[in-house]
């Protein structure tokens, strides 16, 4: 019995693989020098191929199902072997599974910026970055093409020439699209789809297709980046003359207390040169008919213009007395105390229709309280 055990345990009954892992493409039977028996049973599972391989000559594959092995189930690799007439033996040959699933975890990125002419903006440079999958279409040509002999080919060791390809091809159709600058998030999805129809004809010799290609971002140099800001801003503000006479009243809004004289006068000035820088150049409107006084001839000396100043300060108020029957004045309000203002005196400035006692005058109140009162009579 145990002589029977050793000779059957030299022969393989059950070829299959049972995939742990998350990145294996390909996978090796191991055999480790035992025969695989005729009328051995093969396990493909959902998205797997088994490919076999006789003396480094591919010969069958099988999709997913269960079979016995035997010389009807296995016809190139009967005739490679020779078996005539059904002639049932142990035989080795090496079986490879391949995953066909889709590996999504691939990413991209341009290392280098792609310059790109631009209809608006001229040439300008794009960073582009994303994610694609990849899946197995044709097991045989990945393994003449790419896997070889490798006894677990991972994703790492074809995800760079992918990369390659994804760049080389990302590149030209950036170039060639011929879509405007601030159109191209929304063409985004578009792009991708036609990107994944060109890598898959690409890839076809080496058995790999790329059902989804996603660009997530296309970004712009940073300089350009603000400038789009800027333009943005300028946007949003509108008529450059409203928005300066905006700035102005919010100016004149915030002063206040003492300041409220200087924040008008600055806001006013603020508000016109403003609004007469932005403005757009108008030439005088002509007057019909000849103007009267002398008409100004050529300047024989040219030079600057007059410059317009700062608007001239408000005249001070001038103040009359009538004292014992006789005018007094003009007086500033300052000097009113020393020139004898007292609550019964008559006053009369600009304005006013006729003289008043000086206790009537709201404007005068501050003064007459630090005044004294008249002598009284010797």
């Amino acid at each position: 019995m145990a002589l029977f055990d050793k000779i059957r345990g030299e022969f393989v009954d059950i070829v299959e693989w049972l995939d742990d892992s998350r990145d294996t493409l390909v996978w090796r039977f191991p055999r480790y020098e035992n025969e695989i028996k005729m009328g051995a049973r093969l396990v493909v599972r959902e998205s797997q191929v088994a490919v076999f391989v006789n003396e480094g000559q591919i010969a069958d594959a099988f999709g997913p199902g269960t079979y016995t092995l035997e010389t009807r189930n296995l016809p190139i690799l009967s005739t490679l072997k020779g078996w005539k007439y059904g002639f049932q033996s142990p035989f080795k040959a090496e079986v490879y599974f391949v995953s066909t699933r889709q590996f999504t975890d691939f990413k991209w990125g341009t290392q280098n910026p792609v310059m790109v002419r631009d209809a608006e903006f001229g040439p300008v440079r794009l960073r582009a970055f994303g994610a694609y999958a990849a899946r197995v279409t044709d097991a045989p040509a990945l393994l003449r093409e790419l896997a070889g002999t490798d006894p677990r080919f991972r994703t790492e060791e074809v995800e760079g020439y992918l990369r390659q390809m994804v760049v080389g091809r990302l590149a030209h159709a950036l170039a060639t699209a011929g879509v405007p600058l601030l159109d191209l998030a929304a063409n985004q999805h578009g792009m991708g789809q036609r990107l994944a129809q060109v890598l898959t004809a690409d890839l076809a010799g080496v058995g790999i297709a790329i059902p989804t290609f996603t660009i997530e971002n296309i970004s712009l140099p940073p300089e350009v980046e603000r400038a789009l800001d800027k333009r943005s801003q300028m946007g949003i503000v509108g008529d450059l003359g409203d928005y300066a006479r905006f700035q102005a009243a919010e100016a004149l809004g915030n002063a206040g207390g003492a300041s409220e004289g200087m924040g008008l006068g600055m806001g006013i000035a603020a508000g016109r040169h403003m609004a007469a820088a932005l403005a757009p150049h108008q030439q005088p409107t002509a007057q019909p008919g000849p103007q009267p006084g002398p008409q100004p001839g050529p300047n024989p000396h040219p030079g600057p213009g007059p410059q317009e100043g700062p608007p001239p300060l408000p005249e001070p108020e001038r103040w009359f007395l009538g004292v014992d029957g006789e005018q007094r004045g003009p007086f500033d309000e300052g000097q009113l105390p020393a020139a004898g203002l007292a609550p019964d005196v008559l006053v009369w400035r600009s304005g006013m229709p006729q003289w008043i006692p000086a206790r009537d005058v709201p404007e005068l109140a501050a003064l007459l309280r630090d005044t004294p009162p008249p002598l009284p009579p010797a």
